[in-house]
């Protein structure tokens, strides 16, 4: 009896269309450099896109990893040489508030990776300064400069924060002494992505209609269908739209053209239904809760407390909730 082929997972699907070089070069002239073919496929090389490191402190040694989706670096010749620089896309279903903390987190561990691989030339003093010895690094060594592009596909416009001064307490006159960290993100659901490569194109056209929650959903199906038969869109188009909506289905039963974009569509809506429902099912869990709080006269944090007990969420969630079936009369 034949072995069953496993199906692929949504993020690995997600992963191997970013890996693909025009596509990538593409998306980051895109989102970087207004269209402008600055970034050119035969210049990238792929990167492990494992980092790992060790923030060090006095008392204690904390692991960091984090996987990257997909990373690659950029080789171009100069006249003064190769210049080099490092481009990570990484892939969002959901609205991530610390995502500018997340983001300095992953470049972080690539540099921090850069500069230990260099140390490691390091072990003596020899033709070395002092100061140079202790730091492990000459004053001639540079690292690689990191790049990161995220790309939202959820359809929910992204209210979240995009430079690290979002996210702090901060009077104003601190501010300009406080170090900034801005994401770049490009939302698949509204962007005016100056894009050339046809797979992209097709791939971004897609996603803003099947995300375009305004849109009737049996009208948004038929457009999509049609745009998919018109624009002949290639399989792997449809395999990464799926990917980026999380649907868990068999890879191989989508085809190319309108009965793939048919199947991937219907996936999209009972996905959709389920969560719809999961979400309805964790408000009324939510509301039976606060409600008995407050018959038995429980003190707001006792009630928030029973939330993330019970639903196994995060306090935010807790106050969203006890603050949207607000407090009795």
């Amino acid at each position: 009896m034949p072995k069953k082929k496993p199906k692929l997972k949504p993020d690995t699907v997600l992963k191997n269309y970013w890996n693909n070089k025009e596509q990538f070069a593409d998306l980051f002239n895109a989102a970087l450099f207004d269209g402008r073919p600055m970034i050119r496929p035969e210049e990238l090389e792929d990167v492990d896109t494992e980092e790992s490191s060790i923030l060090e402190h006095r008392e204690y040694a904390e692991s960091i990893r984090a996987s990257r989706d997909s990373i690659k670096i950029r080789k171009k010749s100069t006249a003064h040489g190769v210049e080099l620089v490092m481009l990570a896309n990484e892939g969002q279903e959901h609205i991530h508030y610390a995502m500018p903390m997340r983001v300095m987190g992953y470049d972080y561990g690539t540099y921090k990776k850069q500069y230990d691989s260099n140390a490691g030339k390091y072990k003596t003093e020899k033709g070395l300064e002092r100061d140079e010895y202790l730091s492990r690094m000459k004053k001639t060594d540079k690292l690689i400069p990191v790049i990161t592009v995220v790309v939202y596909y959820g359809d929910k416009p992204w209210d979240g924060a995009t430079s690290l001064h979002e996210m702090l307490e901060i009077g104003d006159e601190f501010s300009e002494y406080v170090n900034d960290y801005k994401i770049r993100l490009v939302e698949a659901r509204e962007n005016n992505l100056k894009l050339h490569n046809i797979n992209n194109v097709d791939l971004f056209n897609l996603l803003e209609i099947l995300l375009d929650r305004s849109m009737d959903r049996n009208e948004a199906k038929e457009k999509a269908i049609r745009y998919s038969e018109e624009h002949k869109t290639d399989k792997t188009v449809i395999m990464t739209i799926a990917g980026a909506a999380k649907c868990k289905i068999d890879y191989s039963a989508l085809e190319k053209g309108g009965g793939g974009m048919c199947i991937l569509f219907d996936e999209i809506a009972k996905e959709h239904e389920a969560r719809g429902e999961a979400r309805g099912e964790a408000r009324g869990e939510a509301r039976g809760i606060i409600e008995t709080g407050h018959d038995f006269g429980l003190p707001e944090d006792a009630i928030l407390g029973q939330l993330q007990k019970k639903l196994n969420i995060p306090l935010q969630k807790a106050q969203e909730y006890f603050h949207m079936f607000g407090k009795p009369v």
